[in-house]
């Protein structure tokens, strides 16, 4: 049982219902991954050691503030009772006092209560108190907002592919913006997940080097799944031409290196998902773009075309394939979204070029789910559109991210301005207008979190 709080101490309470059974919503708290999933992408903490998972005894160390270089918070878990609650209280931090009890109460068969009690008393006595406490009662609500939202929305994404049952995935490009966020994804669900990366192998992690064709075809064995997302980022400059080479080669040659190892082996997977993207299309204006539309023209293009083909001997081979073709992934961790974060803070965002060229996006929550859905669902084959349903203008995106942070859109990036500092690259991902519906998805039934962009962003921000 816990101690007698100190004198002074706050409370903080966030309550919410949960539609899923309170084990169920303990268990996936329970499993690898789940504090990745919780920490919201605004909150800059570095994990320096963690020992244990949430039972008595259990160790969390974190380091705070940009760069992971701020104050260490040590966590140490108490109080544990199975499919009911833990608690973590702070042994060493920023705070004079926490304890931050999880609590997972039944309410009804199939529902459950999610109840986060924070008990803390600020540093600095009276005065720490008086001068923190709005700001700490605001970070708290932002925080918890966004991991209950996380929580329901990962619960029912894993309940919904629960017939699947557990599966052991191989994932390239884990270090990435989208398999970073995947593989605790996955992990919370109940799912084995091994790394295929250029690092030193282990446990959980196979070596491979795609530009030298070296992979370790017997490690490879006994997979029920492949997530293939390995590839040179797009953005980033102008695109010389070792850019671009480097661009096509990471993505065509290790796509092949990778697909004739799979088809080699004596028990290759059921299903390889692998990554594409609505660059496939090129600039098409206002046209609306479905999976059974012609491919386009321009670099991007080209590489997508030779991107997927490289996945055709698998499919030769009866492994089912899903081209995910992906559109531009929101998320604050990184990619468009972060990039774009600092002039509007600054005030001085606004439209590029002349703002008409249509914005195919999708949030990251649903980029993860659109990952289990083709992996679980056996109707999927092929091509398939990851983007939200209600594609926007550039200039409407401009205004939505502006209004969300609470800052003016007036400042326009001219197009020539584009194509002076950015070339080949500005044309394609910023200037180019792809208006992509999510048509496969939509008619296998898949649900997304976030179809509209001004709730996407202020979840995605944390701004309520």
């Amino acid at each position: 049982m816990s101690k007698p709080l100190p004198p002074g101490t706050r409370t903080f309470l966030k309550r919410s219902r949960i539609a899923a059974p309170a084990a169920e919503v303990f268990r996936w708290h329970a499993r690898p991954g789940a504090f990745e999933r919780l920490t919201p992408p605004w909150e800059h903490v570095r994990v320096v050691e963690k020992r244990g998972g949430i039972e008595d005894g259990a160790r969390l160390v974190m380091r705070l503030g940009p760069g992971g270089f701020g104050p260490l918070w040590i966590a140490d878990h108490v109080d544990y009772v199975a499919d009911e609650q833990f608690r973590d209280v702070q042994t060493s931090g920023p705070f004079a006092f926490w304890e931050h009890t999880h609590r997972f109460e039944a309410a009804g068969a199939d529902a459950s209560w999610l109840e986060d009690r924070i008990a803390y008393l600020l540093p600095g006595g009276m005065l720490g108190s008086l001068a923190g406490e709005p700001f700490t009662r605001r970070k708290l609500q932002r925080m918890f907002e966004y991991r209950h939202r996380i929580t329901a929305g990962d619960v029912a994404a894993h309940a919904r592919a629960r017939a699947a049952g557990p599966m052991r995935i191989l994932v390239t490009g884990a270090s990435g913006l989208i398999g970073s966020a995947l593989v605790p994804y996955l992990t919370t669900g109940g799912h084995t997940v091994v790394r295929l990366g250029r690092g030193g192998g282990g446990a959980d992690t196979i070596q491979w080097d795609p530009a030298a064709g070296v992979i370790d075809r017997a490690a490879l064995e006994g997979f029920d799944a492949v997530v293939h997302l390995a590839g040179e980022t797009v953005s980033g400059g102008r695109w010389t031409t070792e850019k671009k080479a480097r661009i096509r080669d990471s993505r065509h040659d290790g796509t092949r290196v990778l697909v004739d190892a799979l088809t080699g082996l004596a028990r290759p997977p059921k299903v390889l998902v692998s990554a594409s993207a609505i660059g496939v299309y090129g600039d098409r204006g206002h046209e609306v773009l479905r999976e059974d539309s012609a491919p386009g023209e321009g670099f991007l293009a080209g590489v997508c075309r030779e991107w997927e083909a490289a996945t055709a001997p698998a499919t030769a081979h009866g492994i089912r394939v899903v081209n995910l073709r992906l559109g531009v992934v929101l998320s604050a961790a990184g990619g468009a979204l972060a990039t774009m974060l600092p002039p509007f803070l600054l005030g001085v965002g606004g439209p590029v070029g002349d703002g008409s060229q249509f914005l195919s996006w999708i949030a990251v929550d649903d980029v993860l789910d659109a990952v289990l859905f083709a992996l679980t669902t056996p109707t999927l084959t092929g091509p398939v559109n990851a983007v939200a349903p209600h594609p926007v203008t550039n200039a409407d995106f401009a205004t939505t991210l502006a209004r969300v942070l609470g800052r003016p859109a007036l400042v326009p990036f001219p197009a020539v301005a584009v194509r002076l500092l950015l070339g080949e690259m500005g044309n394609a991902l910023l200037l180019a207008s792809t208006r992509v519906q999510p048509e496969r998805l939509v008619t296998a039934g898949f649900s997304f979190r976030h179809a509209e962009l001004e709730p996407a962003l202020r979840h995605l921000l944390g701004r309520p």
